[in-house]
């Protein structure tokens, strides 16, 4: 399982109701932020998410409602008694952003890990109580570079499922059974000279999760197959009314209708909107716009939970 929290929902500017864009993820008590705009940790304070287990950061693009809340929440979390890694991803600049805005926390108990404009998948494994690089994991991130007005970039996670132990299989191999136990939990060992894979042990691989996060774009077709099949769809909607077409190209930004053709295409099983523009007070009022094409639509708030379970 994993859990989501809407932690700012609006976009350009923060509002009375709104915070600005970022979201929270949970996974086994190990959290990725994506995005930190102003207020962030405002938000995550009323939320009551903790700030300590924050082990990724995963920034889309360098505009300041995306990153301005970043030197606060790196302080806090060195108050708060992180001391491991901490790795922020992000797109082609992220490396001199990063290095700008941490003039002002110059002195932080744990080390940056950044990775800038990522070209391939990276995977993510728990291990000495941090999420940290692997050539294999239980948490996949994969990246796509999306048309805005400065380099920006989506993301998807996908959460993997642990095949079930094969106590059949693990016999027929005579794999001893003070071994089982290591093995089952998706790790490789050697004992007494010879190399147990975990494969060796497992079944079939089981359905994941997959969730997608696109903000700060056109509609691209490449977007299409980047989302396909995820269990949600994150996505901007920064203008309600169809009306706003203009502004949405002019701004390379998406409407609510165009974020709903997106998931409809992509074949996902949800869809909740976000990065709302300060001139919709009540971005509900137009949901009507989405769900006339795709009815799985919803509308996110701040600080508003959402968990995703295994099939």
């Amino acid at each position: 399982m994993i859990d989501l929290v809407f932690i700012g929902t609006g976009g350009g500017m923060p509002t009375p109701e709104r915070n600005l864009s970022s979201l929270l993820l949970n996974y086994k008590g190990h959290k990725i932020l994506v995005d930190c705009g102003e207020g962030t940790q405002v938000s995550m304070k009323i939320a009551r998410t903790g700030f300590k287990n924050i082990d990724i950061i995963c920034i889309t693009h360098g505009h300041g409602d995306h990153v301005l809340g970043l030197p606060g929440i790196l302080a806090t979390m060195g108050n708060s008694g992180r001391i491991e890694p901490v790795t922020i991803i992000g797109p082609v600049g992220i490396n001199k952003i990063v290095k700008g805005l941490t003039v002002i926390t110059p002195y932080l108990p744990y080390k940056l890990k950044i990775i800038e404009s990522p070209n391939e998948k990276m995977f993510f494994s728990i291990e000495n109580n941090n999420l940290v690089l692997h050539n294999k994991g239980e948490i996949c991130i994969n990246t796509l570079e999306v048309n805005h007005s400065s380099p920006c970039i989506a993301y998807n996670f996908n959460i993997k499922r642990r095949p079930r132990f094969d106590r059949d299989k693990a016999i027929s191999q005579n794999i001893p059974k003070n071994l089982w136990n290591v093995l089952q939990k998706g790790n490789d060992i050697v004992y007494k000279d010879i190399l147990y894979n975990s494969e060796m042990v497992l079944g079939e691989e089981r359905e994941g999760i997959k969730i997608s996060f696109v903000t700060d774009t056109t509609p691209i077709n490449e977007l299409v197959s980047f989302i396909k099949n995820s269990d949600l769809l994150v996505c901007e909607g920064t203008y309600g009314n169809d009306k706003d077409i203009d502004k949405a190209v002019k701004n390379k930004h998406m409407t609510f209708s165009q974020a709903a053709m997106l998931a409809k295409y992509g074949k996902v099983k949800e869809l909740i909107l976000t990065h709302f523009s300060t001139a919709m007070d009540n971005p509900k009022e137009f949901i009507h716009f989405a769900k006339d094409i795709f009815k799985d639509t919803y509308i996110a708030e701040d600080r508003m939970l959402k968990s995703l379970k295994f099939n």
